[in-house]
């Protein structure tokens, strides 16, 4: 698979040493390359590459700014923040970034960016080839969420809880825990209800993880978790802890 290239960076240098890593990995085509964000918009638009390996700390148009005019543009390229600044992750993520590098790259680490690029590309196959895929599953069996400079993969089934954090969801999974920006209600039509529950506004749990209910007598209920936690069972969902028990 050739994927067709483009490098957006204020700096010569920094454009050539990644050009110099681009000639080492056979899956790029390089196609153009921008110092500034109103030309990589012209470019972009005019190019359409699949790939823009995008600088973040430039003059007038950065790259986040470059990233949200591509996407009004209704041009879908992967997208490669490349950046000596590491505070910008969450908001890189956000706007749909196939992956985050910090400067100076490595090889391995350009090679394991363009892994994910390919990944993502293949989940892009035009509509009109739509009905030669293969049936995908209902429910969603992993999620890719940011850490530090990196993608992590969660499979679905290591999620013990969910818990709403303002416009994020927190996913814990055992002793950690990863922020995903999502709503909770966009994030339970994608959950599997045979594997969980919810039980308050602000909590999903995974139903095996649950390990009794209880009330206190004054008809509020409880979830004690598995790891020793316990949530608040909110009155709008009690239906729903109920039917887990089958009453």
């Amino acid at each position: 698979m050739s994927i067709r290239t483009m490098i957006v960076d204020d700096e010569p240098l920094a454009i050539e040493r990644l050009q110099m890593l681009c000639a080492r990995e056979p899956r790029i085509a390089l196609v153009g390359t921008a110092t500034d964000g109103e030309a990589a918009l012209r470019l972009i638009e005019g190019l359409k590459p699949d790939l823009v390996m995008l600088d973040i700390a430039m003059p007038l148009l950065d790259g986040i700014g470059v990233a949200r005019a591509v996407g009004r543009l209704g041009i879908r390229p992967a997208v490669i923040f490349v950046t000596a600044f590491e505070g910008f992750a969450v908001e890189a993520f956000d706007l749909a970034a196939v992956d985050y590098m910090l400067k100076p790259v490595a090889h391995d680490r350009l090679t394991r960016a363009i892994d994910r690029v390919e990944i993502a590309l293949r989940n892009q196959l035009p509509e009109a080839a739509a009905t030669t895929r293969e049936p995908q599953p209902e429910w969603a069996e992993e999620f890719w969420v940011p850490h530090r400079s990196e993608l992590i993969r969660i499979a679905t089934d290591q999620i013990d809880r969910i818990e709403a954090e303002r416009d994020y969801m927190r996913l814990h999974v055992g002793q950690h825990s990863y922020l995903l920006h999502q709503t909770i209600s966009s994030l339970e039509e994608r959950l599997d209800p045979q594997q969980f529950v919810r039980l308050h506004r602000s909590h999903i749990v995974r139903r095996d993880h649950i390990a009794r209910l209880r009330h206190d007598g004054s008809g509020v209920w409880f979830a004690s978790l598995a790891d020793g936690g316990e949530i608040r069972i909110g009155r709008t969902f009690l239906a729903n802890a109920r039917a887990m028990t089958g009453r």
